[in-house]
């Protein structure tokens, strides 16, 4: 089995996960905080941080079991969640931070693990370890994120903020009008685009089960799925938050979150930032197009903006929710639409930054393609393309903003001319590899009657 190439790549992956996760649980230690191996491990007993993530990674791990062994596992996960309710108000354990359910679902997966391990074999126990593997990569994801946005705060204490913003006068500062926008929407504008972005991995689990939903009845995954993307996006994507990175707008140019507090139901509490804004002027007033300088910023906000991530999973569910029916393709359109609006209109992003984040997608997408199409050459060449207009974004950004805000009429249109000219050859380069339809048989020959 370990002569086999595809078992070798696995376990190549497997290892560099697993020196990956302990690396950041060591920088975790370093600056006072549990890493991810840590914060996972609590909440096998603790309040987890998000029963309802805890929940949808169960989902996805439910779709190699059979309808009845579903039913049996939610209800053990939700008998187990009421048990630790009732334990906890019995010894007044019952904390106020983190949901008061999700433990159970954890319990759910590990079980499945274990019962893999002891009491199946061969391929059955590869897929059903595949299925736990699948939801527990989803939880660890969320932990490793978190890790990330910490270590980009402690590590990177100058932020290119003023460069993304000088260089967003040539797309006309959408950040600055969306905002007008979100604002003038009121709370009910606010909070459902706050809704629809803080859901996003529901969105992305949803699609993933419809994708999946043969596993079952096949016993093997499908070559390629939305989870796979969705995964290799939050693990390379943080690398780009350390090389060029940029708070937001709503921060460097305005009061931060504190902006939102009286229209938000579930604004989160952090430490005024506005003391190390640039200018308090997001969004009512465009920012100076002067040449611009790294800035310091405090060592609690993280620097996630370069390329949006959120811009990137919205547009990977997006692609992987046009192959299904309806309901899903339209779900798919709007919480791509919704999530770009809120990115913006929230003050989280730039408009270059969503550009990018396109560009970023479409790239990493291709090469999980390409992988599944033994490295076809014109998947090889478009993710060459891919790469080489990503990085020319980065650099004009950081390079040439002045520029750019000096010739709107030119630098603008040509940002999306690159982002579109990358949609183009990701549609035809991936439609080279959808199935040819056969060709219809030609009619036997009628008989002829003979003449006599």
């Amino acid at each position: 089995m370990w002569r086999r190439p595809r078992t070798r790549l696995w376990a190549a992956v497997a290892v560099t996960a697993l020196g990956f996760l302990l690396a950041l649980e060591f920088t975790a230690r370093h600056y006072g905080v549990s890493g991810p191996i840590t914060n996972q491990a609590r909440e096998v007993m603790f309040r987890p941080k998000s029963g309802g993530l805890l929940y949808a990674s169960m989902a996805l791990m439910m779709v190699v079991l059979t309808w009845r062994q579903r039913f049996v596992a939610l209800a053990a996960a939700i008998g187990i969640d009421l048990v630790f309710l009732v334990v906890r108000r019995v010894v007044d354990a019952d904390a106020t931070e983190g949901h008061p359910f999700g433990n159970g679902a954890l319990w759910v997966m590990l079980g499945v693990a274990a019962f893999a391990v002891t009491r199946r074999t061969g391929r059955e126990r590869v897929l059903l370890l595949k299925g736990v593997g699948l939801g527990l990569l989803l939880m660890t994801g969320r932990k490793t994120g978190d890790i990330w946005l910490l270590i980009t705060s402690k590590t990177r204490p100058a932020v290119l903020d003023q460069y993304v913003a000088v260089a967003d006068h040539a797309l006309g500062n959408p950040s600055w009008l969306v905002g007008r926008l979100v604002e003038a929407s009121g709370p009910i504008g606010f909070n459902v685009l706050d809704f629809v972005y803080g859901q996003l991995p529901v969105a992305a689990v949803i699609a993933a089960l419809y994708q999946l939903r043969h596993v079952a009845a096949e016993r093997r995954f499908p070559r390629h799925h939305l989870v796979r993307t969705f995964l290799v996006i939050g693990l390379l994507g943080p690398a780009f938050y350390m090389i060029f990175p940029v708070v937001g707008p709503l921060f460097a140019y305005g009061t931060g979150t504190a902006h939102w507090m009286d229209v938000s139901l579930w604004a989160p509490e952090m430490p005024p930032t506005e003391p190390w804004a640039v200018a308090t002027v997001w969004p009512h007033s465009f920012p100076s197009t002067a040449l611009p300088v790294p800035m310091p910023f405090d060592g609690i906000t993280p620097r996630n903006c370069m390329p949006s991530l959120h811009t990137a999973w919205a547009v990977a569910i997006f692609i992987h929710s046009r192959r299904g029916p309806r309901l899903l393709r339209f779900a798919g359109t709007f919480w791509l639409i919704a999530t770009l609006a809120a990115t913006l209109g929230f003050g989280y992003h730039y408009g270059a930054d969503l550009v990018a984040g396109v560009v970023f997608t479409l790239t990493i997408e291709a090469a999980l393609r390409t992988s599944d199409h033994d490295w076809d050459r014109a998947g090889l060449r478009f993710v060459a393309y891919g790469t080489t207009v990503f990085t020319a974004l980065l650099l004009s950004y950081r390079f040439m903003p002045v520029q750019m805000a000096e010739r709107p009429w030119l630098f603008g249109p040509l940002l999306i001319l690159a982002m579109a000219s990358v949609i183009y050859a990701y549609v035809r380069t991936t439609a080279l590899w959808e199935p040819k339809p056969a060709p219809a048989a030609a009619p036997a020959p009628e008989p002829q009657p003979e003449l006599i």
